[in-house]
């Protein structure tokens, strides 16, 4: 009972001092990132202060996703809008249009050197550049100023997090390089659904051959799926793997076709459930590099 004029007499000293409930906790910084490998990297960034809303969640595709009313309505409450950019989203110009977003977006592919790939006699850019950590790395970078710019207080939060994360990046790298190098050269070949590796491969010192192209919106040609199967054939590629956001049909007959293996299951375009294999960034990174390590090894 003790307690009770003390509380009474705060209440009316808040109310003199016109103070809302709550109003000494410090409101999260409410933002927005395209799909789930982002929204994991926004999180590792921004730690305790921002509040993230990922709109292609777990084991979703963001070359085709289609946007809700809800993801509307919950980009119009965010003050920054986090992108990958490189031809990934295109979608997201009509979602920022329905939504009427006002707050900035931030493009964390600024600063990557995009790779460049013919498709149907067409050059087309790669946007899977986070499929190497030395991109990752610019993409937290790129994170922590937009936060910094639009949340000052939390700057010392969001460089020592950023930090920590790069640093935990350059561990993963030598981690993915040291396994890759035990690997014999002549199975470091391999065919997966769609062209999500090229990064990977051109950093860790991979092949990657697949009947798709950079987008899963497109379609292989049976030409496409013949000249795979006649050079799997040819090149004794030891494994076909199956990703978590495409079909695994094609890449079944193709391993029908040809006695080689499936390899598992690689992890592209989106992480799988918190509580899968690959629920962060760096754990999509530990996954695959098991997974290939498994079905390469001689």
């Amino acid at each position: 009972m003790t307690r009770r004029p003390f509380l009474v007499a705060w209440i009316a000293l808040a109310a003199l001092l016109g103070l809302a409930p709550g109003a000494f906790a410090t409101d999260k910084l409410k933002v927005a990132a395209s799909f789930s490998i982002l929204g994991d990297i926004v999180r590792q960034v921004g730690g305790d202060r921002v509040e993230v809303v990922t709109f292609v969640g777990p084991n979703g595709d963001a070359h085709v996703y289609e946007p809700t009313p809800a993801d509307a309505k919950a980009l119009s409450q965010s003050k920054i809008l986090f992108i990958n950019g490189l031809g990934l989203e295109g979608w997201m110009t009509r979602l920022e249009n329905s939504s009427g977003f006002k707050g900035k977006v931030v493009t964390v592919s600024d600063g990557v050197k995009p790779r460049q790939m013919v498709e149907d006699e067409k050059t087309v850019t790669d946007p899977h550049a986070w499929q190497d950590l030395a991109n990752g790395k610019i993409y937290a970078a790129n994170i922590r100023d937009a936060l910094i710019a639009a949340d000052p207080a939390g700057k010392a939060t969001y460089e020592a997090n950023a930090k920590k994360f790069i640093d935990a990046m350059t561990t993963m790298e030598s981690e993915v390089k040291t396994a890759i190098a035990k690997l014999p050269p002549e199975r470091r070949k391999i065919i997966t659904t769609h062209d999500a590796f090229g990064y990977f491969g051109a950093a860790y010192g991979l092949e990657f051959i697949a009947p798709e192209g950079v987008s899963t919106e497109s379609e292989a040609s049976a030409q496409d799926v013949a000249k795979i199967i006649t050079q799997i054939k040819r090149d004794h590629i030891p494994a076909v793997f199956l990703e978590n956001v495409t079909d695994s049909r094609l890449l079944d007959q193709i391993a029908r076709e040809t006695g080689a293996k499936i390899g598992g299951t690689l992890y592209s375009d989106a992480l799988s459930a918190p509580d899968g294999p690959a629920g962060t960034y760096l754990d999509m990174f530990r996954n695959n590099v098991e997974v290939l390590s498994a079905a390469l090894s001689a």
